[in-house]
């Protein structure tokens, strides 16, 4: 047996000890470095690819979110075959073994569109009459009418459209993109989720696990900014607090953080350090950002935006622009309006005049600011709704429903994929949530299979584990 000198054995064991947490520090010092004070000039969290992986076509998305699922029988997806056969026995060849929500052991009856559908631009793509200030930037949209989709209940039908996943836990989108890209902005989250909620029917909640960071470190998460009031809770400085104190304190905390975090390599610790240090900062910028005296009575009139800060769908369209420009990588505008399984042909259009107008004064003010072309904008619910009628409305539905995309890399005035005469199921060039998020993750720069993260042994991905592509056709 080898003698080993005790006193030799506990050097050695204190040496390791000691290099283990100096090499540690010297990891976690990339990650505490941007939780240093604001530089002079504004420099963003950077992001855990050195490299991109192809060339960068957006450096921003802007993801407009119908929350509920809108049909795209009334939308973009015109039937006539499906208006002639309306109140008549929708054919069984079409629904046999398939997975229905609440339609389930019911008849089954045709429900015709009961919107018009106009061609628009130069490219004819065919339009609802609901979208007349959509349509007029049809030059720009490349419609996507073959998205499929898993999930059939709303919660889980977002988190797949979020994350790729049902399972909770699962980053979302652009809790991924952060921690890939980073963030231009040190003054305000890399990430913003905005909320409004419709007037009338089809209103359905939306859980805070749709922007949720999962398994990566909590400061990829999205931070949810209120419509009205104060738009984040619990940053603004209580009275007669001096800002210089308040500096004073944060510095105080972060350098007990700094301490926990080369004592224990805990990398929420750089998450606490980074948050507070962005609270502080955010006490400056989020009121400079949500007064929006510059904006121009010509631009509020645009979106629809009857007075700043309202908490409409309107508002949230023009914060998100204000966003994108202070340097937000991902801004994400749900308006919870869109779940009509009754008095769908009153519901409907109020939505409908809800966001239309905000939408295409979007495009607009992208556009006059020199953005849409490094900026990706998506609009879509989670899923589609039936073509057979459910009362006065239509059910869910995952075997077709139809998106747009516009800015940067798309191929404006495009029509991508197909449905059958009915408007059942996709059938021509079949989209699926995978899919998206590859092409996403394509104009962002980043080859979706070579951008994963270590999670319980595995190599987890937004694009899951099955085949995905990218949708090249809708691509320039």
């Amino acid at each position: 047996m080898m003698d080993i000198n005790i006193h030799t054995a506990t050097a050695r064991r204190a040496f390791l000890q000691r290099s283990a947490f100096s090499i540690g520090s010297i990891a976690f010092g990339q990650l505490l470095a941007d939780a240093a004070p604001p530089a002079p000039i504004r420099a963003g969290m950077p992001g855990a690819l050195p490299v991109l992986h192809k060339p960068q076509r957006i450096k921003r998305i802007i993801h407009l979110c119908m929350a509920g699922g809108p049909s795209q029988l009334e939308t973009f997806d015109w039937k006539p075959e499906l208006k002639k056969l309306h109140g008549q026995p929708f054919p069984s060849s079409f629904t046999n073994g398939q997975q229905l929500a609440q339609l389930q052991n019911t008849p089954l009856l045709a429900r015709g569109p009961f919107t018009e559908f106009t061609r628009h631009g130069k490219s004819g793509i065919e339009i609802s009459s609901l979208l007349p200030n959509i349509a007029r930037h049809a030059d720009k949209l490349a419609v996507i009418r073959s998205m499929v989709t898993e999930q059939i209940n709303h919660d889980p039908a977002h988190a797949f459209f979020n994350s790729g996943s049902i399972l909770k836990g699962r980053p979302s989108m652009g809790s991924w993109l952060l921690y890939g890209l980073g963030s231009e902005s040190r003054d305000l989250p890399g990430f913003v989720v905005l909320a409004s909620q419709g007037s009338s029917d089809g209103v359905q909640p939306v859980s805070a696990r749709q922007w949720s960071a999962g398994f990566l470190p909590s400061r990829y998460q999205g931070v949810p900014f209120q419509a009205k009031g104060d738009a984040v809770h619990y940053v603004a400085s209580p009275g007669g607090n001096p800002r210089n104190l308040e500096e004073k304190l944060v510095q105080s905390i972060n350098a007990i953080n700094r301490e926990r975090a080369v004592q224990t390599l805990d990398p929420e610790a750089a998450t606490r350090i980074a948050q507070y240090e962005m609270a502080f900062r955010m006490q400056l910028s989020v009121p400079e950002l949500t007064d929006m005296k510059d904006e121009t009575p010509e631009t509020l009139q645009r979106y629809g935006v009857k007075r700043a800060g309202d908490g409409t769908f309107a508002s949230n369209c023009l914060l998100a622009r204000r966003l994108l420009e202070r340097g937000v990588r991902c801004v994400q505008v749900y308006h919870r309006a869109w779940d009509h399984h009754r008095n769908m042909e009153v519901a409907m259009p109020i939505a409908a005049r809800e966001t239309d107008a905000a939408c295409a004064a979007l495009l607009e003010d992208l556009e006059q600011r020199g953005m849409l072309d490094s900026t990706l904008v998506v609009w879509g619910g989670e899923f589609g709704r039936t073509p057979m009628g459910q009362g006065t409305g239509r059910d869910h539905h995952i075997n077709a429903f139809s998106i747009w995309m516009a800015g940067g890399g798309i191929k404006g005035g495009t029509v991508y994929g197909a449905t059958d005469e009915l408007g059942y199921r996709s059938v021509q060039d079949v989209v699926t949530v995978h899919d998206l998020h590859a092409t996403v993750l394509h104009l962002f720069g980043i080859d979706h299979e070579r951008f994963s993260v270590k999670f319980q042994g595995l190599d987890a991905r937004l694009t899951g584990v099955e085949p995905a592509k990218v949708v090249r056709g809708v691509l320039t």
